[in-house]
């Protein structure tokens, strides 16, 4: 995945995903605060072109910044153009992203109230362009309409100055260097006329958690992309400067236990980053007694983000284990049970853990467990034979994608009941990535994705994307039982189509 196609896809994630907890006068809270709940969203899409709405469906989208990570909500428009989801949250006030199959570019900022009924109604012009949007309870258009345009433009702009060999500066400079940054694509939401305070307050936080996110957690990976970016002489490697615990001072000033934080879309990307850093080194929980392992993490993390105490902590031991229940799909353990009644007692952030277990358990009785299969010494022309040869008699999907790919690990998520459904077909899901992917993170992301996966060298995997013309992941490739390439595509097209693409192979 190439640096624009990348920053394309976050950019299509952050805002397909948004959440955003304050939008005008009329809508402000005055704390956003944990609710195990949920909400039901009702509405009707009104054609002015007296379109057919058969086959016409409405997305909703919502992040858990608890249980961690994010879930799609799909419902079938009748034919009166009538629609209804039902949509477990986790904050009295949750912000969704909605968005109509007739216009599926187009996405909706719709505000969630814990155990309440939110309306919408949609017309669209002979164009199949929203005209109107009435929304109960009511919100303020533009807010809802345009952020996408200038948080766009944010992620887009760019300073004039000359590229700067940064990975040859100090880390201090680096640091001051993306701050001015941050700084000058603030600017940009800052001087919007139109858009609500409470709004601009909102999405300044996000920002701050995308772009740090995305551009300093990982020195050394930002420090080689900047060397490539730089040198054309791709075979040198350039000396990156080891950086320590220290180095990541910056979270103070993101003061994380603002309860803003709640419906901030990047701030569980934040939280997993933070749980998963091998520099940070935080322990795993585990068995552990939730109060010891929030003793060791305080003495690692506190004077880094300036706090030894608040709400963000126990945020931070819920994440631990929604990182299990999310990504190794792993129940869990009696033990567990115990550390969570005994610590939180009945509280929400016990609820909440306790629903996204029963779940998981669903979901554990299909999973297969994840069998990591040596490739490397077959030469690259040879390696996708040696694949399908493994698999005589079964149809193939093979998914190339890696751990840092936000569009690859959202798309097998939503993938996962739909592949359920093919546990006792004659059906292989295959996973292929390379050494961009941290082997560590990659041993422990696919226990929750199960099936065949295949850590690919540099070379093997730049002759498979070239061969099969992929510009950038997650792509995919289908073979039939006889091993003949049926189809090859990148982004995820959605569970049905991939469903059918499977049935026809079989």
């Amino acid at each position: 995945m190439n640096k624009k196609h990348k920053l394309f896809a976050v950019l299509i994630v952050i805002l397909s995903f948004f959440s955003i907890c304050q939008l005008c006068k009329a809508d402000v809270v005055d704390t956003v605060y944990i609710k195990k709940s949920t909400s039901r969203i009702t509405g009707k899409i009104i054609r002015q072109n007296n379109g057919n709405n058969d086959s016409v469906f409405v997305n909703i989208n919502l992040i858990y910044a608890i249980s961690g990570g994010y879930i799609k909500y799909k419902a079938l428009v009748d034919k009166f153009g009538r629609f209804s989801i039902d949509a477990d949250v986790e904050t009295n006030i949750s912000l969704v992203s909605m968005n109509i199959s007739i216009d599926p570019e187009k996405y909706l900022l719709v505000k969630l109230k814990a155990g309440s009924v939110t309306n919408v109604e949609i017309t669209y012009n002979l164009n199949n362009k929203i005209a109107n949007i009435d929304i109960k309870p009511a919100m303020n258009k533009y807010d809802i309409t345009h952020s996408l345009d200038v948080v766009g433009k944010m992620i887009d702009h760019r300073s004039g100055r000359m590229p700067e060999p940064l990975h040859e500066k100090s880390t201090d400079y680096f640091l001051n260097y993306t701050k001015n940054i941050l700084s000058e694509r603030l600017g940009i939401l800052n001087k919007d006329k139109f858009l609500s305070k409470n709004l601009k307050e909102l999405l300044s936080k996000d920002f701050r958690l995308f772009l740090y996110n995305a551009h300093v957690f990982n020195y050394e990976r930002q420090m080689l992309l900047n060397y490539r970016y730089l040198d054309t002489d791709q075979t040198k490697k350039p000396t990156i400067k080891k950086v320590d615990k220290s180095y990541f001072h910056f979270l103070k000033d993101f003061n994380l236990n603002d309860p803003k934080y709640l419906n901030c879309f990047t701030f569980p990307e934040v939280q997993k980053e933070i749980l998963q850093n091998q520099i940070l080194g935080l322990p795993a929980i585990e068995e552990n007694d939730i109060s010891s392992w929030l003793a060791n993490v305080k003495a690692i993390l506190s004077n880094l983000i300036g706090f030894k105490d608040g709400q963000y902590y126990d945020i931070l031991a819920a994440n631990a284990y929604g990182r299990q229940l999310n990504e190794e799909l792993r129940p869990l353990s009696d033990k567990q049970k115990e550390n969570i009644t005994k610590y939180w007692k009945n509280g929400e952030i016990a609820k909440i853990l306790f629903r996204k277990n029963d779940q998981v358990v669903g979901l554990d009785k299909f999973k297969s467990p994840a069998v990591i299969n040596e490739i490397s010494s077959i030469p690259d022309d040879k390696v996708m034979e040696t694949i399908i040869s493994k698999y005589t008699g079964k149809v193939i999907f093979i998914d190339l994608w890696a751990t840092w790919c936000s569009p690859c690990l959202d798309d097998m998520q939503q993938f996962r009941t739909t592949k359920n459904t093919f546990h006792d077909k004659a059906v292989v899901f295959v996973y292929l990535t390379n050494n961009s992917s941290p082997r560590m993170l990659w041993e422990e992301k696919i226990k929750g994705i199960g099936n065949e996966h295949y850590y690919l060298t540099s070379n093997q995997w730049e002759y498979i994307m070239k061969h099969f013309d992929f510009q950038y992941i997650p792509s995919y490739i289908l073979y039939n039982k006889e091993g003949v390439l049926v189809n090859k595509f990148q982004a995820f097209p959605g569970n049905e189509k991939v469903r059918d693409m499977i049935n026809s192979a079989l």
